[in-house]
């Protein structure tokens, strides 16, 4: 196992005091989205944390190359999700809490654009250095952040009714036109 250094730990750490601080009210109920994607957030800083070391080594590899199309896809994606739940969800307090279904731009093709930005960032930074490690903590926060979504969608259908059943069925989840 690598050891980490101590500005490693130490952004392990921050990142994590801040994640539970933020997440504390959610962590008591995991019929809450905030309860599993807590962890989804924490395995993804765990993953950008112990790759610290190889992010910028051997850039022209076929790893660094995929990893860092996926960042900057995770980075568009997420403005993109961002400025449109902002601008058209019409939330109350928090952009998370949207009062309006937003079915243009690109949540015409998937419902949780955020997620899939959050699930890019993650093995952008599993592909810096792709070992057991990475990818099983990948693959661990991928399941977090499908659960949270999941979650989430209970609580839109409860919050909108019908109209979010009927979204569900016309949209994928993450991946236009595949899931």
């Amino acid at each position: 196992m690598k050891i980490m250094t101590i500005l490693q730990l130490a952004i392990l750490i921050g990142g994590s005091v801040f994640l539970f601080l933020y997440s504390r009210p959610y962590l008591k109920d995991p019929r809450k989205h905030g309860f599993y994607r807590f962890f989804g957030w924490e395995l993804t800083l765990f993953l950008v944390v112990i790759n610290l070391p190889v992010w910028f080594v051997d850039p022209s590899s076929p790893n660094q190359i995929s990893s860092w199309i996926l960042l900057m896809l995770c980075i568009i994606v997420f403005v993109v999700g961002f400025l449109q739940i902002t601008r058209y969800g019409k939330p109350s307090g928090f952009f998370e809490n949207t009062t309006t279904l937003v079915k243009t731009g690109i949540f015409q093709f998937i419902r949780h654009p955020l997620y899939t930005s959050l699930t890019l960032l993650t093995w952008g930074a599993a592909l810096k250095n792709p070992d057991l490690l990475s990818v099983s903590t990948g693959v661990a926060a991928t399941v977090c952040y499908y659960f949270t979504a999941r979650v989430q969608e209970e609580e839109m259908i409860h919050k909108l009714g019908e109209s979010y059943r009927e979204y569900i069925r016309q949209t994928k989840m993450f991946i236009p036109f595949v899931i």
